[in-house]
């Protein structure tokens, strides 16, 4: 089975910065694409930003130039640095990996839980 465990969420103030986790773990041999996804109540899932393994990403252009994705391979693992935050913002964020679990095997997507964060004064 894989796991994906999201931490870091909270509640920061418009302006502040926050920076949220995602560790992927279980029986992985190799992850390709690794994402960050947000919902917002009332509010479809939006894609936030994704890092590839080698390392190319991709934002939202409503976070361009406030977000930072980055990954680390050998921790299974992906960090969305978040400056000047918005109430926009606020929502569920959630992450999803590409994951193939044996050498031989087809990738399958894998989700987390999700962490809240809020942006409020």
């Amino acid at each position: 089975q894989v796991q994906l465990v999201e931490s870091g969420g909270g509640l920061v103030q418009p302006g502040g910065s926050l920076r949220v986790t995602c560790v992927a773990s279980g029986s992985i041999f190799s992850i390709n694409v690794m994402v960050w996804y947000r919902q917002a109540p009332g509010k479809q899932r939006e894609l936030v930003a994704d890092v590839t393994s080698g390392g190319s990403s991709n934002y939202a252009d409503s976070v361009k130039g406030r977000f930072t994705i980055y990954r680390d391979n050998a921790k299974n693992t992906i960090y969305l640095q978040m400056n000047n935050m918005e109430p926009e913002d606020t929502g569920v964020y959630l992450c999803k990996a590409l994951v193939r679990r044996e050498a031989w095997s087809r990738e399958y997507n894998y989700w987390g839980q999700g962490t809240q964060i809020t942006v409020s004064s």
